[in-house]
């Protein structure tokens, strides 16, 4: 998966006020839907100020023509009800989810990937937020700096900055930032309080329950990418009840050898569902593989599914866990 690469800070939650739109200014520095009825409305708690990245932007007002690039940050958006805001979105990993599908489909689709910077360009865009930090590829002209020069802010889905291993507390950061950044921080907080409760739910139905070894296996014939222990992915794996198998990888996605698969004998074989090549090729690939033919995961068949856009840092991360939960109790 090219795109992902890994590369957090708190920021404020203050008291939402209702104000007529406004026009969007900031002054920025480099330091180092479902929103239920509510209209979505650019007015808010401002002047707002969140480092990003490394990037310190003050918000004097919400942005109002946003650029979404990757999925998981576009249901973020449409989460929290501000699908107004967004005028081009890009990079569909796989299908919205219902509640989504009618706001995402009245947006227009500017790339089927990322788009060139002439195209990002051309939508207008006074804010760009990425899910992945490919997402702001120089070789492209999409730098956070170059986006700047033009008069853009931006934000990089937290995941992908920090160097320290991404928990639920990172989503439940990035909620919060970008509730805040829209002048919504009371659709942020009451986003946050539910999955807290989500999550809860699902670790005490799991209580006294054994961890079950799990290996992610997300593409590769020669290799495995599979999931790493940096990522959201390994907070899933854990809080569902699983125990991710190559948690020893340094990084968010990484590469497993199938001699290592063999050797470390996981239990439970998790699919990542996107792109081109189904869930029914994947595990074909993976039983008709001689040398994996005495693994126990595939000698009791016993795979659990999850789309891609479940396993990174975005609104579905909470459900992700009880679906995970579910399936390895099988």
């Amino acid at each position: 998966m090219s795109r992902r690469r890994s590369a957090a800070t708190a920021a404020a939650l203050t008291t939402a006020l209702l104000l007529t739109l406004t026009a969007c200014g900031s002054d920025s520095s480099d330091s180092g839907g479902k929103g239920g009825t509510e209209a979505a409305r650019p007015g808010g708690p401002f002047p707002y100020t969140v480092d990003n990245c490394g990037v310190k932007t003050t918000y004097k007002a919400a942005p109002q023509r946003v650029v979404t690039m990757n999925q998981h940050v576009t249901e973020i958006m449409l989460e929290l009800g501000l699908e107004k805001s967004v005028v081009g979105t890009a990079y569909l990993d796989d299908a919205v989810l219902p509640r989504y599908r009618q706001a995402y489909e009245a947006i227009p689709v500017i790339a089927k990937e990322y788009p060139s910077r002439e195209k990002l360009l051309a939508a207008n865009p006074d804010f760009v937020y990425g899910g992945y930090a490919t997402a702001f590829d120089a070789k492209d002209g999409r730098t956070r700096d170059a986006l700047k020069d033009s008069g853009i802010d931006s934000r990089l889905n937290v995941e992908y900055c920090t160097e320290k291993r991404t928990t639920m507390d990172d989503l439940y950061q990035e909620i919060e930032e970008v509730g805040g950044t829209f002048g919504v921080p009371e659709r942020a907080e009451r986003w946050i309080t539910k999955a807290r409760a989500t999550v809860a739910g699902t670790e005490q139905r799991r209580d006294g329950k054994p961890p079950v070894p799990v290996f992610v296996y997300d593409a590769g014939d020669k290799t495995a990418t599979t999931v790493g222990g940096k990522g959201i992915g390994h907070e899933l794996i854990t809080r569902a009840g699983g125990r991710n198998l190559f948690a020893d990888i340094d990084k968010s996605f990484g590469e497993a050898t199938w001699e290592e698969v063999v050797a470390r004998k996981p239990e439970v074989v998790l699919i990542l569902d996107y792109g081109s090549v189904s869930v029914a090729q994947k595990k074909e690939r993976l039983l008709r593989d001689p040398a994996l033919r005495d693994v126990p995961a595939i000698k009791n068949k016993r795979f659990a599914v999850l789309p891609l856009s479940d396993a990174v840092l975005g609104v579905r991360a909470p459900d992700a866990i009880a679906k995970l939960s579910a399936q390895f109790d099988r």
